[in-house]
Parts: structure tokens; C-alpha cells; sequence
């Protein structure tokens, strides 16, 4: 009778001969273990020492003269099929949340938190992540980090551009390898999809529908996955648009950040229109009740409803919210701190002051302008929340009027999230606009004439208490 080393030695030789035979590695020449191993003997796999009758016998286990062998074979490929070898170099350690150059502190905490979404996001690798902003500012980078996390966890995913994704699909037509079928259903599938620079490829019938059915396979079956886009949602396809704005999958992360290929816009940034930065100690924990200036009833009462009103809408921003009231009743903070509100749960809202942002329309029509009126128009009617700090139409031109007009028409007929601030009644405002403002199933408005800033008693001096407000004076924020 042939002896069992006598059989698995002849196994081995005929592998061998198939391996030269073929002149490739045979698949089975993947359990070859190494010829001197004194477990194995070079077969590659070793019976399990359990009893007659258990579960575990007749069962084979690896070797351990080839477990690191197949460890680096799978990483190789989980490598090459991720297509990270151009982004090797991009990790979450080396992201530098500081840029360039010098830039705001704002832009560095924004920086920081979304690399902190990000490691959240490729430790527990759970629903989708969104990375939106402009050029440059970092999308890539997080996305092919998180990439690299998953590869060190030994979980399969794909990191492309989507133009080059739909490349690879088509050359699936004509692959000897691998079919259309197979290389869709393995997008499709696979445990982590990383698509980069979404809305940068070419809008076929052909790309939109392929898109489409790979994002909502994914949507459907709740499939991790990453997108980058430089496009605002209104900008891709609204199947795909509508997917992106589910909060129960979906974490979308604004970056709002200068290029980092452009050193030199770190300090200038000359093409932002809005101009929340300026005001972002103005927050709801800043507000000053000012309990201490004996106000009347009616006057603490009306102070109080424009708070509430105002985090109310900063926690759930939708239809319109106005405050009117005269100079210094703390219209533009409550309008500041809805916008920081909003800035810390990394959206991008825009904060205007309307006589410069009429100034800055104007300028976009100088021949040394970088930028059109066109381009800039927009910007405002599509903001994502907009607030127009000090609305005053009674000695604006009829140009600024017609202007004005079109931005509250657009987001009024889009029922876009607005807030308005402004020194006069609803009824000295124009025409045209204020039939927007009163419609009351969208508006609301905020009353504020009577909260004057400065008292008209002599005896009550309130500089010197807003001076001392960090050495505990006494005020304090109405709690919502």
C-alpha cells in the first residue's frame, strides 16, 4: 500500500509539472508550502488533530509556513484593485489642516473637522460620506486616507476618479478577462466605493445612467461608500442629488478652505462673498439678555421671542426668517449666530451685507474683475442658507432694487432658507419684495422696536457692563 508521504509527495510533483506546463502559476500552485517546512512538507495545508465525528475532521487549515505568503498576496491585490498607488502618499497623518500658508483659524477648525469625519467614517465604515468644497482643499486627500485605513483592515474597495471609473467599465466591453456583467456587479458590491471629483465627468446618457444605477444599488442596499464633489447637489443629476440628501445615510461635510495649490489665496481670499468670518463671536451663547437694564415686560418679552425664534430656525433652517427693528436691538447676532449655528455642523452658509453685496455686483462689471456678474448672482440666489443683513430698499437704486428682487423671487419661488435683518416696517420696504416677505406661510417675521440699545436713563451706563461681561456681570443668554 502506498504510504501517505508517498502520496502527497507525487501531489506535489504533479503541480509542479502543471506549473511548467502551463507556463504560468497554476491556481493550485497557490497552496504550495514552503519544500522544508517540517509540518507541512511543502504541501501548504495541515489536517486538523480532532477526534472521529467532531465538526472539525477531514478539515484542512493553513499552514503556517504560508500564512504570511497569502497575507502579502491578498494585500497586493486589494491594493491594486483599490487603484491607490498614485495616492500612497496620502494618509491621515500628513493631512495638514493648517494649509500652505497663514489662513484663518476658522479654515483650520474647518480642516480639522473634517479629517475628524473622516477617521470616524473609515474606523467604523458605516452609511456614506459626502466631502464637498472647492479645489484644493483637501477632498482627495481624506478620501484616498480613508482608503488606506480600509486596506490596513484587509477590506476590499475601489478609489477612483469617476471619469476614469467609467473608463474602466467600457474597457470591460472588450476585456478578455473580465466582462461588462462582472466588473458592473463588483462595483456594485464592493465593500467600500470611493468615488472622487463626482460631476466632473462627461454627461452622457450613457455615464448619468451607469452613475445612477451603481449609487442607488448602493443606496438601496445602505453599501458604505465616499463621494467627493466640487458641485453643489443642484449642480448633479437629481436622482443621484436626492440620494445625497437622505440625513439618515448620508454625513456631508462643507470644506471650506482655500487651495492648497494656491499658497497665495490663503491670506487674500478675495473671491469669498460671504462675510460671516467677520462676526463669528456673534453665536447664541454671546447674545446679551440684558437683564441688568431694566427693560419692560413687553420689551423682555419681544427679546425673548426673537431668540427662541432664531434657534428654533438655526436648528431646523427652513421657509424665511426676518427681523425688523432699528439700529442695535441685536438683529445682525441673532442672524451672525443663526449662520455659526448652521458653520459648526459643517454646512456653508452665506452672510451678506446687502449695501456690499450690491458693491460687489457693481465690481464684477470693471474690466480687471476675475470674476463675472453671472457667476457671482448665482453664488447668492443658490446659497444654501442665505442671510441679508441689513435690507434697506428706500433710497436704493432702481438697479439694486431689480437685483434684490430677482435674489428674494428665486428663493422665494425655491423656498430656499433665507434670513433677512432690516431697520425698517415691512411697509417702507418695496413693493415687489415686501409681497414676498408677507406671505405667511413661509415667512416669519421678528419684531424688534422696542429693544433700544442704550438706555435714555443717565443712571444706566451699559458700556461698561458689556466691557465687563468676561469678568461674570451678570448677564447671561436666554435659554432656549
Amino acid at each position: 500500500m502506498e504510504s501517505i508521504d508517498d502520496i502527497l509527495e507525487r501531489a506535489r510533483k504533479k503541480i509542479s509539472v502543471q506549473e511548467k506546463t502551463s507556463g504560468e502559476r497554476h491556481v493550485l500552485g497557490a497552496d504550495i508550502g514552503d519544500p522544508n517546512c517540517p509540518i507541512c512538507h511543502g504541501i501548504g495545508f495541515i489536517a486538523r488533530d480532532v477526534p472521529y465525528g467532531e465538526p472539525g475532521f477531514g478539515k484542512m487549515d493553513v499552514c503556517p509556513c504560508r500564512k504570511a505568503k497569502i497575507e502579502q498576496e491578498e494585500n497586493e491585490k486589494l491594493t491594486q484593485d483599490s487603484n491607490l498607488d498614485s495616492y500612497s502618499e496620502m494618509t491621515f497623518e500628513n493631512f495638514n489642516v493648517k494649509g500652505r500658508g497663514q489662513i484663518r483659524q476658522e479654515y483650520e477648525l474647518c480642516l480639522k473637522m473634517a479629517r475628524d469625519h473622516a477617521q470616524k467614517f473609515a474606523k467604523e465604515r458605516k452609511g456614506w460620506l459626502l466631502l464637498t468644497g472647492n479645489y484644493g482643499t483637501g477632498k482627495t486627500h481624506l478620501a484616498a486616507a480613508i482608503a488606506k485605513v480600509a486596506l490596513a483592515d484587509h477590506v476590499a474597495n475601489i478609489f477612483m476618479p469617476v471619469p476614469d471609473l467609467m473608463d474602466w467599465l467600457r474597457a470591460s466591453f472588450t476585456s478578455p478577462s473580465l466582462s461588462y456583467q462582472d466588473r458592473f456587479q463588483q462595483i456594485c458590491t464592493i465593500p467600500l466605493l470611493i468615488l472622487d471629483d463626482l460631476g466632473s465627468q462627461s454627461s452622457t446618457d450613457w455615464v448619468q445612467e451607469k452613475l445612477y444605477q451603481i449609487l442607488n444599488y448602493r443606496y438601496v442596499n445602505r453599501l458604505p461608500t465616499v463621494i467627493t464633489t466640487n458641485n453643489t447637489l443642484k449642480e448633479l443629476d437629481g436622482r443621484i442629488a436626492s440620494r445625497l440628501e437622505d440625513p439618515s445615510l448620508v454625513m456631508k461635510v462643507v470644506i471650506s478652505a482655500p487651495d492648497y495649490r494656491n499658497p497665495a489665496s490663503n491670506s487674500l481670499d478675495l473671491n469669498t462673498l460671504s462675510t460671516l468670518h467677520l462676526y463669528r463671536t456673534r453665536t447664541f451663547d454671546t447674545f446679551d439678555s440684558r437683564i441688568r437694564e431694566n427693560l419692560s415686560e413687553e420689551a423682555s418679552e419681544q427679546l425673548s421671542r426673537a431668540y427662541q425664534a432664531a434657534f428654533s430656525f438655526a436648528q431646523n433652517p427652513a421657509g424665511w426668517l426676518i427681523f425688523a427693528g432699528s439700529n442695535g436691538v441685536g438683529k445682525t447676532h441673532l442672524a451672525a449666530a443663526i449662520g455659526n449655528f448652521r458653520k459648526q455642523l459643517m454646512e456653508e452658509p452665506m452672510f451678506v451685507v446687502v449695501p456690499d453685496l450690491l458693491d460687489h455686483l457693481r465690481a464684477t462689471f470693471s474690466p480687471v474683475s476675475t470674476t463675472t456678474f453671472d457667476i457671482e448672482f448665482e453664488k447668492v440666489k443658490n446659497a444654501q442658507l442665505l442671510i441679508l443683513d441689513h435690507l434697506d430698499t428706500a433710497c436704493a437704486t432702481p438697479w439694486a432694487k431689480e437685483k434684490l428682487y430677482q435674489i428674494v423671487n428665486y428663493r422665494y419661488q425655491a423656498e430656499l432658507p433665507t434670513v433677512i435683518t432690516t431697520v425698517l416696517t415691512i411697509q417702507e420696504i418695496d413693493p415687489n419684495i415686501r409681497s414676498r416677505l408677507i406671505d405667511f406661510q413661509i415667512c416669519q417675521i421678528v419684531q424688534m422696536f422696542q429693544v433700544p440699545m442704550y438706555s435714555k436713563n443717565p443712571g444706566i451706563d451699559i458700556l461698561p457692563k458689556r466691557t465687563k461681561r468676561a469678568e461674570g456681570s451678570g448677564f447671561r443668554r436666554i435659554k432656549p
